[in-house]
Formats: C-alpha cells, structure tokens, sequence
C-alpha cells in the first residue's frame, strides 16, 4: 500500500514539474510573440483604434463566461467524468452562446449609443462572432485542463498567436485600423478551438442530455458569477473612460493595460496550469496542502515582484522604443498598473485554492464586493483624472489580500504571520533592489543605456539580494535540473 501511495505521489510530482514547464514556455512564448507583434501594432495604430475596440471588450468576455458557465473548473474537480459530462456542456455552451450572440447583435446600435460612437455597432456584430466561436471548444479545452495537457495548450496558444498576429499586423498595414485588431482576436480563438478540437480527441454526439449540467451547475454556477464580476472588474476602467472621456483615453489605457497584463500574465499562466489540479489532488492530506500551497506563493511571489516592479520603473523607456513616443501617455498608466500587478498573482494563487477546495461561494463573495468597491471608487475619483483613478484601484486590490488571507487561514491554518515571514522578505528585496536600479539607471541621458543599465542592475542585484533565499536554488534547480518545486 506505501509503495502504491509513493508512485501516485510521484506521478503528481511529475505532472506538476511537467506542467510548469510547459506552463512557463507557454506563457513565456505567448508574452514574446505579443511583444513582437504589439510593438508592430503599436507603430501602426493609433490610440482611437484601440479604444474602438478596448470599448466592446468587457461586452464579449462576459458573453463568454455565459456560455462557459463554469465548467471547466466543475469538470477538472469531478472524481470522475464520461462523454455525457463533456457532451453536455458542449451543447449548453453552443445554444447559450448562439442565444447571447443574437442578443447582443441586436442590442449593438444601444452600446453604440451609450458610448456615443455610432461606428461601434458593425464593429461590435463582427467582434462578437468571438465568444460563439470559442463555444466550440469549451468542452475540449476542459478535457485539455482537467488532464493537464499544458503542452498541447502551449502549441495551439503559440499557433494562434503566430497566425493572428501576422494577420492583425498585415491588415493594420494595409489601413483597416480597429478591424485588423477585431479580426486578429477571431482568427486567435478560431486557431486555438481548432486545436484543442485535435488534442483532446473527443468529439460531441447528438445527444441532448443536460443532466450532468444540472449536478455541475450548484457548483460552476458561483464560478460563472465571479468570472463575471472578475470581468466588470479588469474592464470596468475602460466603460468608464469611454463614457466620460473619449476613445484615445481608453486606448492609452488599454496599450498601458496590455503591457502590465503580458507582464502578470507569465506569472498567473504558469501557476494557473497546475495550480487548481494540484491543490485538488492533495486536498486530503493538510499538511501536505500547506507545504505545496507555501511552495508555490513564494516561488509566485519570487517571479512576480522583480518582474512587474522591474516593468514599473523602465516604463517610459520601454513605450518610447518599442512603440514611440506618441504612446507616452500610457506609460504612467503602465507605471501604476504594475505595481498592482504586482500583488495580482498572489490574489489569483489564492482564489484557485479555495477553488480547489470546493468553497467557489468565498471566491464569488469575494470578487464581487471588489468588483462594487472597483466601480464605485471609479465613479467617485473620476472627476479627479485618470492618475488618481488608478491609484484608488491598484491600492483596493491590494488591500483586498488581507481578506483573501483570512480564508486561507481559516482553511488550511496558514496564519497572517506566517505569510508574512513568506512573502515580506521577498517584497522588501525587490523594492529595494528596482529602486537602486532605477536611482543610478537615471544618471544615464542615452535612453537605450538608461533602460539597459537598469535592468542590468536589478537583475544583479536581486541575485545578491536573493541569494541566501531558499527559493532561488529550488527554482534554479528547476530550470537546470528539472527537479519538482512542489
């Protein structure tokens, strides 16, 4: 019985390692190739033209998380699961995702309206087509996750990518302005349903049982909130910049946006690969559940301050380069943004483990009374400006830890103190360490020799500063050695 527990320990270990690698290739290639490319868009395209379609954007990804409902999580959580669990929500996300659609087609001139741009309602009809389409592939790609599949995730994302983005880049060559960029996000999510289509290796059959929905939905129905909520509260900044201000003003923001969302997103990508299958796996071993749960924050923590803090401090240089000056107004949004973006990686460890342990009620509680707080200290410092809107933003997501902190307790013992003594240290080291480097980085007029020397320096520096840092051998022992973090 010992040697049978071993091996499946083992196997989880292997599938773990397995995953983060690929989960960081992936999210490593799909953050370069939307590098490359938005540096080619961003020397193409105007401010307008990402405001054109930054404005629709929380319009399509809502409609998506309708027709998703949750599954994906429901279904990796199930002890076990047939063809009638993955066919059913196959057919629910199609019909939802075909009734959505035909709503939203016809309510396209009234968001038109609301933003007072009447060019918004073809754009929006042809946008839209997105959420339909990645229905499609709902089921597949939750066969995909629930296996663990990251490396055939990897391929179809960086796939889609290559292909989307060389079209996006071509008709914004070519002048199609804001269509090169709604036609780009359809030919991305046309690719990767495709794909996962291929992986998975399971196909629907016409058969209309939606049971299994019925015993899914008590659970994914509090994730479908909260995705819901999570939506309102990364996109509420662009409704409300697009009603009060203008176009230009919600694609500065959406250029600053994406740079600190590629930033975060390596991090949040890499742990979201295996983060929740994980956690679930070794939900009944506590001791064990704390160990891996403290393994995985520091090492999210070790990546995610000197990254996004590093982004912070070489904002303008960064913009200015790779994208020209004309786009300087969204480094100062980038600046602040990465700060919370930060701490965002942190909160997203968190609420994948209360959802691995079946409490999806504290995840939607939780988002939702941020997503209120978000939108209602928006509509408060509007007035003020965009600065202080951010900062009333990024301060409210990071304050919130502190509640996420006290279910983590509450389930698995891990005290405020103890979390301190994990993440502070590496806190204090990265501030540190970007403040040095961006103080002598700024001696420097050459702007390439002030971006090179800042990062040099940071990078330097936050080996010395880290060194003594168990978290730095295991995670260099990872990468050389492909040995196990968890």
């Amino acid at each position: 019985m010992r040697w049978k527990f071993t091996t499946m320990s083992d196997t989880l270990k292997d599938k773990t390692a397995k995953g983060l690698f690929w989960g960081g290739m992936s999210n490593g290639l799909q953050q370069m190739l939307n590098l490359i490319f938005g540096i080619f868009l961003g020397r193409l395209l105007t401010p307008s033209d990402y405001g054109m379609v930054g404005m629709l954007t929380i319009f399509s990804l809502i409609a998506g998380s309708l027709q998703e409902s949750g599954f994906t999580a429901a279904i990796a959580n199930k002890k076990e699961v047939s063809h009638q669990d993955f066919n059913a929500v196959f057919w629910f996300s199609v019909f939802v995702s075909a009734c959505l659609y035909i709503l939203l087609f016809i309510a396209a001139p009234y968001i038109a309206d609301f933003y007072n741009t009447p060019e918004l309602t073809p754009l929006a009809r042809y946008s839209f087509l997105g959420f339909f389409i990645s229905s499609l592939g709902t089921a597949h790609f939750a066969k995909l996750f629930r296996e663990m599949k990251v490396k055939e995730r990897t391929i179809a994302t960086f796939t889609a990518l290559c292909v989307s983005g060389i079209i996006g880049v071509t008709l914004a060559f070519y002048g199609f302005s804001y269509w090169g960029i709604a036609t780009q996000n359809l030919c991305y999510i046309l690719v990767t349903t495709s794909f996962f289509w291929y992986f998975s290796g399971w196909h629907p059959s016409l058969d209309f049982n939606f049971n299994p929905i019925k015993e899914m939905f008590g659970f994914s129905c509090k994730l479908l909130a909260t995705n819901i909520f999570n939506h309102i509260n990364n996109n509420v900044f662009s409704v409300v910049l697009g009603k009060f201000f203008d176009e230009k003003a919600v694609g500065f923001y959406n250029q600053g946006n994406k740079w600190n969302t590629m930033g975060h997103n390596l991090i949040t990508g890499m742990m979201n690969s295996i983060a929740q299958p994980v956690l679930a796996k070794v939900q009944n071993d506590e001791e064990r559940q704390l160990r891996v749960f403290r393994k995985m924050l520091k090492f999210t923590v070790f990546i995610a301050f000197p990254v996004m803090f590093g982004l912070s401090i070489v904002s303008h240089e960064l913009i200015t380069i790779l994208i020209t000056d004309k786009w300087i107004k969204s480094a100062d949004i980038l600046s602040i943004l990465c700060i919370g973006g930060a701490f965002l990686p942190i909160t997203n460890l968190y609420s994948n483990f209360v959802i691995s342990i079946g409490k999806s009620n504290i995840y939607l509680y939780n988002t939702i009374i941020v997503s209120l707080l978000q939108l209602s200290s928006l509509l408060l410092f509007y007035p003020y400006g965009i600065h202080i809107m951010l900062f009333a933003y990024v301060t409210i997501n990071i304050l919130w830890l502190l509640v996420w902190q006290h279910f983590i307790k509450k389930a698995i013992h891990y005290s405020y103190m103890t979390a301190l003594k994990d993440i502070i240290p590496i806190l204090f080291g990265s501030v540190f360490v970007m403040i040095s480097a961006n103080c002598i980085g700024n001696y420097f007029d050459n702007i390439y020799l002030k971006i090179f020397c800042k990062v040099a320096i940071a990078i330097v520096l936050y080996i010395l500063v880290m060194v003594r840092n168990p978290i730095l051998k295991e995670a260099v022992s990872f990468l050389v050695k492909k040995k196990t973090l968890f």
